[in-house]
């Protein structure tokens, strides 16, 4: 087994080596977290668990990897590369599944905690004269970065708006969300597709650019051709006014739940473990980024989770009180 647990020595413990009658240092246990933008929810999340885990857990140091978000993330996890991650639903059941970019390559991905909501979020700005998901045709947009769980979302939400994403589109690319917000300050995109929590540093940027006037497209009405194709893994939420710098209206959208995954092979101690800080954590986790408040036990369900629990998973949560049903 290999979960990218590899062993090394820390450098002041190599440097004791060099120095007369100091006791060799004991070697660390590592865990890379793969977390997504540094513009999204994921990577400020993943960075404040690493630092739990590293300070409360013997022997362990826990980093962070940014990465292009979920479908990287898995990508990594089925290749041994880090021993864990943050992830959206959808694409963790691909994963499961070998479906779409899994296909042929099934990643044994298993949950251990589910997080919060992630909202798809359709952006532009008041000047494009774009209200809604058909206005898109013939526009320049980005559908997020590559190896992200937005592209992912974003191709279901046009294919279901019936938009052709080859032929529909002045242009597509497939920027970060800090990318996108800065290429429509420069005139250079017209919308962009974004997944996260809220509120997310890029939109929030944009919103408060002077001269700019913050639209979220609602979206909400394609949601059931979404769900009769790709199953039941969406739902519809709102974005409340004023959640961004000048957002004026509720923004009516579609969600998807997040998870932290492992593989299926983590030992079951290591997962009691690190669950043990999460949840101790929690409160200050909340500090971190508003999203991890709805880190809670009632959100602990086999449903949202989408794929197969660890066991040891399963254990922690019903000794919390977590039904799971």
């Amino acid at each position: 087994m290999n979960i990218n647990l590899g062993r090394r020595l820390f450098a002041a413990g190599a440097a004791a080596l060099a120095l007369p009658g100091l006791a060799r240092a004991q070697p660390a246990m590592q865990i890379a977290i793969a977390t997504g933008t540094t513009g999204g929810v994921y990577y400020p999340l993943g960075g404040a668990l690493a630092n739990y885990m590293s300070r409360s857990i013997p022997g362990m140091s826990a980093t962070v990897e940014v990465t292009g978000g979920s479908v990287a993330n898995l990508q990594l996890l089925g290749a041994n590369r880090v021993g864990m991650v943050i992830t959206q639903v959808d694409a963790a059941v691909d994963a499961v599944r070998g479906n779409d970019r899994f296909r042929g390559r099934p990643v044994p991905v298993r949950a251990i905690a589910v997080l919060y909501t992630n909202r798809m979020q359709v952006v532009t700005v008041g000047s494009t004269g774009i209200t809604k998901m058909a206005d898109l045709k013939g526009r320049r947009i980005s559908t997020g970065a590559p190896g992200s769980a937005t592209e992912v979302m974003a191709l279901r939400l046009i294919e279901a708006a019936g938009l052709d994403r080859e032929k529909d589109f002045r242009g597509r690319e497939r920027l970060s969300p800090a990318e996108s917000t800065n290429a429509i300050k420069d005139g250079k995109l017209d919308a962009y597709f974004f997944v996260s929590g809220f509120p997310t540093s890029a939109i929030t940027d944009l919103g408060a650019s002077p001269g700019v006037q913050l639209v979220l497209i609602d979206h909400h009405e394609f949601i059931p051709a979404i769900v009769e194709k790709y199953g039941p893994v969406y739902f519809p939420e709102e974005i409340p006014a004023g959640a961004y710098p000048g957002q004026t209206a509720p923004n009516k959208q579609m969600s998807v739940a997040n998870i932290v995954g492992v593989r299926e092979d983590m030992p079951a101690d290591l997962v009691g473990k690190i669950l043990e800080v999460m949840w101790s954590n929690r409160q200050d986790w909340a500090q971190v980024h508003s999203a991890a408040r709805d880190f809670t036990l009632e959100v602990q369900k086999t449903a949202a989770a989408g794929v197969p629990w660890h066991p040891a998973a399963e254990t922690f949560w019903k000794g919390q009180g977590a039904t799971l049903a």
